[in-house]
């Protein structure tokens, strides 16, 4: 079995009711890697498109098909290099420049006894590490305020202070680890049932689970989904949703920008709310009543500390379908702890592993957040595998992923994978139509994945905080 193959095993078996039958990979070649990221990303889109496709061909309760049960879904088409370009920056502006996706102090730095991360993207986050450095905010005062500190009491004291880092350890002291054994016996998606009875009473009220507009060929025209999510899963998740119809509307504080928003926000709306006020904690909860979906990466027990637990969210909206992520997993010493995609590479090992492999003499990361986007299509995918469960059962559900137990994916396959160079296909590569984003026009890669009689499209991506806190 091929290595994408055998990825795609195990992200469909913890999918229940999707497989892989009709689909076909195609391309060769991979992005250069102590690891095979090409094949994780051609096994993640797939995962997603999958369960896409058997949303897509499942009869939809109160529609006109609703007696016509297509016995097999759609033929669904992986291009492996799309897949990998879409793990990157999908955008080519046409005389702009994309912002940049790192703060200036953000980065690597050696300590007395090693290397240390620092995730500095966030004000609040570069704050604290400043703080505890004290330091001015200038690469090279960082850099010797770092290098007074043995690696692990630094990464303590800024995750104390609320900051984001992590020390580069090897895949062996992460396995051997407290937190790496507890991720490992984590499932990649954790499902649960969410409460039987309120879905039930609540089932004929989800108006928009057969929207009039939803047809095969636009399988979630009319899905309303509350996007509570920041860089980089969350978005990505979304993303794909809103290329199948969804109406995802994004919610975000005031002042919050993101290097990346140019790339994830293809399709979506955009709103701000501060959910420390009244107010709009009340009109959150009025977008939630008629949601489907909400997908959020707040840490365990700030959402329900802001009024919106998972039990207060189906008192809200019975049946709701709640997707959420963290970085270092919903066990062991570490659950809950602040994290990004860089910072887990660092303590899992892969930093390490790169390192090892390039024979270089600082860390060497996967050529793309491969852990955020990976994990951002298996929550896409969750999301359809629930949209499609909810159709049969009434039930609302929850499911919880993690960038580290995605992480384990790679881990257990180093040294794996296709490393080739991709075939050139110049501008081919690129959608025919020119993209009128927020910030001028752009050419985006082609979709990574076809469904037959899918029509995968959305509107042009727009800043944050555009649109007023309704759905269409």
């Amino acid at each position: 079995m091929s290595i994408e193959r055998d990825l795609l095993t195990e992200m469909i078996a913890v999918l229940p009711g999707v497989d892989d039958a009709g689909l076909e990979l195609t391309t060769s070649g991979g992005l250069p890697s102590a690891f095979p990221v090409s094949e994780l990303a051609t096994a993640a889109v797939s995962a997603a498109a999958l369960a896409a496709a058997r949303y897509a061909a499942a009869p939809r309760p109160g529609a006109p098909d609703a007696g016509v049960h297509n016995a097999d879904p759609p033929r669904v088409t992986v291009d492996r290099a799309l897949a990998s370009g879409w793990f990157g920056t999908t955008l080519e502006p046409i005389g702009w420049e994309l912002p940049s996706v790192w703060d200036p102090i953000a980065g690597d730095y050696t300590t007395r006894d090693g290397w240390i991360r620092l995730h500095t993207n966030a004000p609040h986050h570069r704050a604290a590490a400043l703080a505890v450095l004290g330091a001015a905010s200038a690469k090279d005062a960082v850099a010797a305020a770092v290098a007074e500190w043995d690696g692990q009491e630094l990464e303590d004291a800024v995750v104390v202070a609320g900051g984001c880092a992590a020390v580069m350890h090897s895949r062996e002291e992460w396995m051997t680890s407290a937190q790496g054994i507890a991720v490992s016996n984590e499932p990649l998606i954790a499902w649960e049932k969410l409460d039987a009875s309120r879905g039930s009473a609540a089932h004929h009220l989800l108006s928009s689970e057969v929207p009039s507009s939803a047809s095969s060929t636009r399988p979630l025209a009319g899905i309303r989904v509350v996007d509570l999510t920041r860089v980089l899963s969350g978005p990505i998740a979304t993303r794909f949703l809103a290329l199948l119809g969804a109406d995802v509307l994004r919610v975000d504080p005031p002042g919050w920008e993101e290097g990346v928003i140019p790339d994830v926000a293809l399709g979506k709306r955009t709103t701000r709310l501060d959910l420390t006020h009244t107010t709009d904690s009340d009109t959150l909860s009025e977008l939630v009543s008629t949601a489907d979906v909400m997908v959020h990466g707040y840490r365990p027990g700030a959402l329900a500390a802001l009024g919106f637990g998972t039990e207060e969210l189906q008192r809200i909206r019975p049946g709701l379908i709640e997707i959420t992520l963290d970085a270092y997993g919903w066990s062991g010493p570490l659950a809950g702890r602040r994290g990004f995609d860089s910072l887990v590479q660092m303590s899992t090992g892969i930093a390490h592993a790169g390192m090892t492999r390039a024979g270089a003499e600082r860390p060497v990361p996967l050529p793309a957040q491969a852990l955020d986007h990976a994990t951002g299509y298996l929550l896409a995918a969750a999301t359809l595998s629930a949209l499609a469960s909810r159709r049969e059962t009434s039930h609302g559900q929850l499911a919880r992923l993690s960038l580290a137990r995605t992480a384990h994916l790679l881990l257990a396959r180093a040294d794996e994978g296709d490393h080739s160079p991709f075939p050139d296909r110049g501008d081919d590569r690129f959608a025919p139509a020119v993209e009128e984003t927020s910030w001028g026009a752009a050419r985006r890669l082609r979709a990574p994945f076809d469904i037959a009689g899918v029509t995968v499209e959305a509107s042009p991506a727009r800043a944050l905080g555009l649109d007023d806190p309704v759905w269409r």
